[in-house]
């Protein structure tokens, strides 16, 4: 399941090179050309699927555990404090490239301020209505 159209199907599936940090039969995870610091990596499935709503089962189980795992390499090598795993879904949400994709982001100390909000605050009423009508479509 790949497009033909797509540069992550291409890039994950070896068509187009790239700096390969780690590959197995289900991902390929590559160095982001441009980085948010210095590190910054994607992991791109094989198979093309356009955002997490469309990934299968099988594949979601994989992803977490594999940033675990890369997010360990990044502190040991690059000393890195920390870590963002970041995934964008819809334009809206900063999705740019319609291929499911995670952004692995090391975080140094006093480093850029990056994946932040200021928190909002909303009643308890407020809460109630919108969980109620999220779990409606559940």
């Amino acid at each position: 399941m790949r497009e033909d159209d797509c540069i992550f199907c291409k890039i994950a599936n070896g068509d187009i090179p790239s700096e390969t940090l780690y590959e197995d039969d289900t991902f390929r995870v590559i160095m982001d050309l441009g980085p948010a610091t210095k590190g910054h990596a994607l992991i791109l499935p094989k198979h093309h699927y356009k955002d997490l709503c469309e990934l299968d089962g099988a594949t979601a189980a994989k992803v977490l555990p594999l940033a675990a795992k890369i997010g360990n390499a990044m502190k040991t090598t690059l000393g890195c404090a920390g870590f963002n795993v970041v995934q964008n879904n819809g334009k809206e949400a900063g999705q740019t490239v319609f291929h499911f994709h995670v952004h692995l982001i090391p975080r140094y100390e006093e480093g850029p301020v990056m994946v932040s909000w200021v928190s909002g605050k909303a009643s308890p009423e407020d809460l109630a209505q919108t969980g109620a009508a999220i779990r409606s479509a559940l």
